[in-house]
């Protein structure tokens, strides 16, 4: 079994249903009805993004555990790099789109490095443990305090936000929705940093839920 692959599976899931949320309180919460159709395929390439970005981390904190070194810098900044590489391929898919996007790495550039620090270490502890611990519950658990992990999740999730809401503010929308943006980007922040605390709490509760017997 790929522990790294199971463990980046799980990521995805959970980046897929922050996304979910936050589109469904987008819908309830602005008029937006104009707008989200036409940014339903936008958003899931940029879940897909961001997952494909946590994958390759996963993998890093795998290859290094097997190497026996422990996360460092240089792994950071090479991480850092592929993740520009993504980007690229993302934006080549967004450009036919009725949306465009500008990255400027300036901004994002240290939330995502925090990102990436955090996502590693956390990776290479779990993929640690699961070397003594049978399944991936058992070896977050292991490392990790139900609050501790619920804690994890939601910084996780609020610097995936704050990269969000960075590219937000830099959506190029058609002539018709640009006066749109603001709100949008408006109302992304506090909608984003609610479902990052409730998905923080659902994850934890259910990686410590307790099986039935």
């Amino acid at each position: 079994m790929d522990r790294a692959h199971v463990l980046a599976a799980l990521n995805r899931r959970l980046l897929e249903a922050y996304s979910r949320r936050t589109s469904d309180a987008l819908r309830a919460a602005l008029p937006l009805r104009l707008v989200l159709p036409q940014l339903e395929s936008f958003l899931a390439l940029n879940v897909a993004k961001e997952a494909r970005k946590d994958g390759l981390v996963i993998g890093r904190a795998a290859e290094l555990l097997a190497a026996g070194i422990p996360p460092d810098g240089k792994a950071r900044q090479e991480l850092f790099e592929a993740t520009k590489e993504i980007d690229s391929a993302f934006l080549s898919q967004v450009r036919m789109m009725p949306v465009g996007i500008v990255i400027r790495y300036e901004e994002i550039a240290p939330v995502r490095l925090e990102r990436i620090d955090r996502i590693l270490a956390a990776a290479y502890r779990v993929l640690d443990a699961w070397r003594s611990h049978v399944g991936i519950r058992a070896a977050i658990q292991a490392v990790y305090s139900r609050s501790e992990l619920e804690q994890l999740v939601l910084e996780v999730l609020r610097l995936y936000a704050s990269e969000t809401q960075a590219l937000s503010r830099s959506l190029r929308l058609p002539a018709l929705l640009a006066p749109v943006r603001d709100r949008l980007a408006h109302g992304l922040a506090s909608i984003m940093s609610s479902a990052a605390r409730r998905l923080a709490i659902d994850a934890a509760i259910l990686v410590y839920r307790r099986r039935k017997a």
